[in-house]
């Protein structure tokens, strides 16, 4: 890309959340870069396709399209979350910039205000992600999990009384039949709905995915170079703490080679002079799991690579792979 760029497009899906928060990171692009920006949505198989998203092929479903979609150069840069990213790396694009993270816990949006532990027993709980419905039942294994699909405001108005859920048009035969849903902090609050969560969960009882919380930016290789003027802008919003953690999280998740069926639990923080990196995996029924904790000094991305395998070996060591649908235990 030449450096006489006066404009970008940036790709995304076209759900609300999808669009709150690539116009979020698109002011931030344009304030560094000086650059007119379009936001440009693009359609892809997790839009349009039916079912749980644990048996459509994993995240890429919602990946696939808005990659192709930077290589034919419909846009020139592409705004996923993170957690829905695929751990394989593409030839010909690069992870130019993540962002600040948001929020990564998983928040609890529940009837009459009642937090996890009040829940009557035999409560319904709603999520579409096999992570979240395990260590659901670790906790409370009386809960009916329920599986959702749909984008934030339809998961909300399975639940009677949340504030919103009037405005929203909900599923047909589905409105407020739900005790609880599960949902991303994050999500909730890029959208303005943070009002409708009961409790946060605390790590100890559900580690968020790897990548939580997080936005990936991509964009062709060549256009990342330091020497363009995009490639420097992406540069200017990429924060080093989170892309030292989400590195460190998706090191983990690829070499256990866990696809979108299989619960595990990741989350990595920076302190000081130390990257910390802690991962659960869980059986489907919640009846099994192994959570371990590692820290490296070695702060740079390859330190960061290296503490996400060197957990994911001890998670294996330990026997996850003899409860969880982990292809890596073969190995």
């Amino acid at each position: 890309m030449a450096e006489t760029l006066t404009g970008v497009k940036i790709g995304t899906r076209g759900s609300k959340l999808a669009l709150t928060q690539t116009g979020q990171v698109t002011e931030q692009l344009v304030a560094v870069s000086g650059l007119a920006a379009d936001i440009v949505p693009v359609k892809t198989d997790g839009d349009v396709l039916t079912g749980p998203l644990s048996q459509m092929g994993g995240t890429g479903v919602f990946a696939a399209e808005l990659r192709a979609a930077v290589l034919d150069g419909r846009v020139d840069v592409a705004v996923h979350s993170l957690k829905d990213l695929p751990t394989a790396a593409v030839p010909g694009l690069a992870l130019a910039a993540v962002p600040v993270r948001a929020d990564a816990r998983d928040a609890l949006c529940s009837r009459d205000g009642l937090t996890l532990a009040q829940l009557p027993h035999g409560a319904s709980v709603g999520t579409g992600s096999p992570r979240r419905a395990a260590q659901l039942l670790a906790a409370r294994n009386d809960l009916l999990i329920v599986d959702i699909r749909g984008n934030v405001d339809t998961r909300l108005a399975r639940v009677p009384g949340l504030p919103g859920n009037a405005l929203v048009d909900p599923e047909p035969g589905k409105a407020a039949d739900l005790d609880a849903v599960v949902l991303a902090a994050s999500g909730l609050t890029r959208i303005g709905r943070l009002d409708t969560v009961t409790e946060f969960l605390a790590t100890d009882v559900m580690l968020p995915a790897p990548g939580q919380g997080a936005l990936a930016l991509e964009c062709r290789t060549a256009d990342a170079e330091l020497t363009g003027v995009l490639g420097q802008s992406l540069s200017a919003i990429d924060d080093q703490d989170t892309r030292l953690a989400v590195t460190a999280e998706r090191a983990l998740l690829a070499r256990l080679e866990a696809g979108c069926a299989a619960p595990v639990g990741a989350l990595g923080l920076r302190k000081g002079s130390m990257l910390y990196l802690e991962a659960v995996v869980v059986s489907l029924d919640g009846t099994r799991s192994l959570r371990l904790k590692k820290a490296t000094d070695a702060l740079t991305v390859v330190g960061a690579t290296l503490l996400g395998i060197e957990l994911a070996e001890e998670l294996l060591a330990g026997g996850a792979g003899d409860f969880a649908d982990l292809a890596g235990s073969s190995k």
